[in-house]
Parts: structure tokens; sequence; C-alpha cells
């Protein structure tokens, strides 16, 4: 089984740029004026899993609480320094996390639409 987490934004960008430079994904697709929909796809190659967002011409009205997170989890501390590496290159500041499970298990910050993503490390071999 495949798994897809898909977002509607305005600040496609925005979202695009964040999730290439600071967690260091990759664009594994995009499409333009589907049905006035324009989207990428963006994760890690030969996972089972991967991120979408779209946007249109409508202006999106999220509704998220602060226990909603995207929480992933490097296998190397390489990687997981580097995630903190760029997170403090693009001067994206660590929040504080309304669970305290995640602030005592990773670090926690806000992607470009506000909403809650966390590195753990976790699953570190």
């Amino acid at each position: 089984m495949q798994f897809r987490v898909a977002r509607h934004t305005n600040q496609i960008k925005e979202i695009k740029d964040f999730y290439i430079k600071v967690l260091n994904f990759k664009i594994l697709g995009e499409f333009q004026n589907h049905n006035g929909y324009n989207g990428i796809f963006i994760g890690k190659p030969d996972l089972s899993w991967h991120l979408e967002f779209t946007t249109t011409h409508e202006n999106v009205d999220h509704h998220f609480d602060k226990d909603d997170c995207l929480v992933f989890y490097p296998t190397t501390q390489q990687e997981y320094d580097e995630i903190i590496e760029r997170l403090e290159l693009h001067h994206i500041k660590p929040i504080k996390s309304k669970n305290p499970y995640w602030n005592d298990n990773g670090i926690s910050f806000l992607d470009p639409d506000g909403f809650v993503v966390i590195v753990s490390p976790f699953r570190i071999k």
C-alpha cells in the first residue's frame, strides 16, 4: 500500500521551497490545470509515501489544531543533523509543541501554512 497526504495551499511556491530546501525532499511530479488545480508531489524517491500540495484560484481556509502534525523520522544521524542545520540556515525557529512528548523527543516547527512539522531522532540506526 502507498500513502499520500494531500493538502490545498495558497502558498505553493513557499511550501515547495520549504519541503525541498529544509527537509531535503524531492519533486516527484507536478501537474498544471487539472480541472483548475495545479499541484506538486514531494517526497523521497523509492518510498511508499509522498505529500501532495495543490492550489486553485480559491482562498484556502485551513482549520487545524496544534496537535495536527506531520512527523518525520530521519534514519541516520547525518540526515537529522543536516535538517537541523537547514532549519537554522533558513531562520526557522523551533516551537514548543502542544503535546509535551514531542518537546522531549523531537524538534517542532511550522511550515509556511502554519502546520506543525516534527523531526524526531527515534529511528536513527
